[in-house]
C-alpha cells in the first residue's frame, strides 16, 4: 500500500478531489499555506494499493495544471528613485508536488 501526497493550487483541488472520488479512491483534504507566492494549497492524502498507483497519479497529473498568472511585485525599480510601484510579473502557478510514500500498516477503525 502507498500514500499519497499532493500539494495543489487551492483552485485545483474540487475538481481533482471529485475526480479522484469519481475512480473509486478515498480523499482526506489538509488546507495549508506556502510557496514563492504565499498563495493558498491543499494538501490531499490518498492511500491506494500499490496496482493502483498510476491510476491516481495519472489523474492528480491530468487535474493539476500549470497555468501562467500576472502579480504584482514588491520589488522596488532602482530607476524611480526609491518609490514603489506596482510592477506585474507573469509566473506559473497551479501544478502539483507529489510524494508517495509505503505504508507498514493500514487499519480503518
Amino acid at each position: 500500500m502507498k500514500l499519497i501526497f499532493a500539494v495543489v493550487h487551492d483552485e485545483d483541488s474540487p475538481r481533482l478531489m471529485a475526480e479522484l472520488n469519481r475512480s473509486g479512491f478515498r480523499v482526506t483534504k489538509l488546507n495549508s499555506s506556502g510557496g514563492f507566492l504565499r498563495s493558498g494549497n491543499t494538501t490531499l492524502m490518498v492511500g491506494v494499493e500499490n496496482d493502483s498507483l498510476q491510476g491516481a497519479l495519472d489523474i492528480i497529473r491530468k487535474f493539476s495544471s500549470s497555468r501562467k498568472a500576472a502579480i504584482n511585485t514588491n520589488v522596488t525599480p532602482a530607476a524611480i528613485g526609491g518609490a514603489y510601484i506596482p510592477y506585474p510579473v507573469e509566473v506559473m502557478v497551479g501544478g502539483a508536488t507529489v510524494f508517495v510514500i509505503d505504508v507498514a500498516h493500514f487499519e480503518k477503525m
